[in-house]
């Protein structure tokens, strides 16, 4: 299914809401994973947009799959976003505001892969080199929580 595709067959580039699922991946060493973007060339979380009837659970996990091309297991909530900054306009004219659902884990398996399209490159970074000028402004805020600490479950990063 690709409901986000098929609404913008009818409706083109205007506003339309939807809800993201992304997964801050933490290595052995405690390091986060980031995805560089292929349409903007900026960090983000790996995720995607809830489709139909998924849990976020569910989407969280399939969009890791398809992205980072591993498996993600025993994810917990780590927050929930909403806010101007995640009314996005993307490269293509695309707009969405999309309230963002983000899940923390540990425990992966499989190995790293930069072959999807949407994917130029993925990378580990510690709390104190995570590149801030360089992210995907939607996904600044949960990366940032992370590197400040923000472990708690957190409501637009309160």
């Amino acid at each position: 299914m690709n409901y986000i595709y098929n609404l913008r067959k009818l409706i083109g580039h205007d506003l339309i809401m939807g809800v993201g699922c992304g997964v801050l991946i933490e290595n052995e060493k405690g390091q986060l994973l980031l995805q560089k973007r292929s349409d903007t060339g900026k960090w983000c979380v790996p995720g995607g947009a809830l489709e139909p009837v998924e849990t976020f659970e569910e989407a969280a996990i399939r969009e890791v799959k398809e992205e980072v091309g591993i498996n993600v297991r025993d994810l917990k909530l780590f927050g929930l976003y909403s806010g101007e900054d995640r009314l996005i306009t993307y490269p293509n004219q695309d707009v969405v505001y999309s309230l963002s659902v983000i899940f923390i884990t540990d425990k992966y398996d499989g190995v790293i892969s930069n072959s999807d399209s949407e994917v130029l490159d993925h990378q580990f970074f510690d709390r104190d080199n995570i590149p801030r000028d360089e992210l995907f402004y939607p996904d600044a805020r949960p990366i940032l929580d992370w590197a400040d600490g923000k472990y708690s479950i957190t409501v637009d990063g309160k």
